[in-house]
């Protein structure tokens, strides 16, 4: 069973009314939000430059039996290029064209607010203060994957719903950026409810976003059930090809994702 997120919102957010040019300001923010998106875009390039960080991240899972599997940086690569062509980038198409919100400006406000989000897309040297952004940022198709990422940092479930509670209440320092991109007025409030769900009971329903039509493609299906959890995609990036030429025309012959 799963629990579905409204894609039809009955209030409309400033991401629908607002005029682009004032989204695209209060998405920059002001000196001390540019600051802060600096200081965020340094630490997560050093962390991209130390070799034992994902060896550290991934122990963390793997004692919380989230990471079964020990994949490469390149086959976490591709993977995640995989995750995005097969299961992300077609979700968000749609949905955004359900909002009737153009998908590319869209990913322009998202830079924007936070262009750290868009360098790490696994999230898997990504700092936990950026996880929890990129959560609040994006309605997203299942928050599940990023749940269990921020397990691999200490009471970071905890400090997550904080986060949460604060963004609800108006109070959270990026609450006014991350209004520039959020398009679904209550979807902070369900995920506060989901994330204390999930604490008491990490086999609790998910809550996933509502697709009208490319559920019913098998091969969607399929790639959204592989993706969906972080055990799922260590899993799947293990059985990649360990060379770069061979993932690189990997990625070039499979077109599709294989419905099973």
């Amino acid at each position: 069973m799963e629990i579905s997120s409204p894609s039809n919102p009955g209030t409309l957010s400033p991401r629908h009314t607002a005029p682009p040019w004032t989204l695209v300001g209060q998405a920059i923010g002001g000196p001390h939000e540019i600051a802060g998106k600096l200081e965020r875009l340094v630490r997560t390039v050093r962390l991209w430059l130390n070799p034992e960080e994902l060896d550290r991240r991934l122990k963390a899972l793997e004692a919380r039996g989230l990471a079964r599997a020990r994949p490469t940086r390149l086959q976490l690569l591709f993977g995640g290029l995989d995750m995005l062509r097969f299961v992300i980038e077609p979700a968000a198409r749609e949905y955004y064209r359900q909002q009737n919100i153009s998908f590319g400006f869209h990913q322009c406000l998202r830079i924007l607010d936070d262009p750290v989000s868009m360098i790490d897309p696994t999230g898997l040297l990504s700092e936990r203060d950026t996880i929890m952004g990129h959560v609040m940022q994006v309605v997203h198709l299942n928050p599940l994957y990023d749940l269990q990422l921020l397990e691999a940092f200490p009471e970071g479930l905890e400090v997550f719903e904080r986060e949460l509670e604060a963004m609800v209440a108006g109070t959270h320092p990026r609450a006014r950026t991350i209004a520039a991109v959020v398009e679904d007025p209550g979807y902070h409030a369900r995920l506060l409810e989901y994330v204390g769900r999930y604490r008491a009971d990490p086999t609790t329903p998910p809550l996933v976003r509502e697709q009208k039509t490319l559920r019913a493609d098998p091969r969607f299906a399929a790639a959204e059930c592989q993706f969906a959890t972080l055990p799922g995609f260590l899993a799947y990036c293990n059985r990649l090809p360990e060379g770069f030429f061979a993932l690189v025309r990997r990625l070039r012959a499979v077109r599709e994702f294989a419905a099973s």
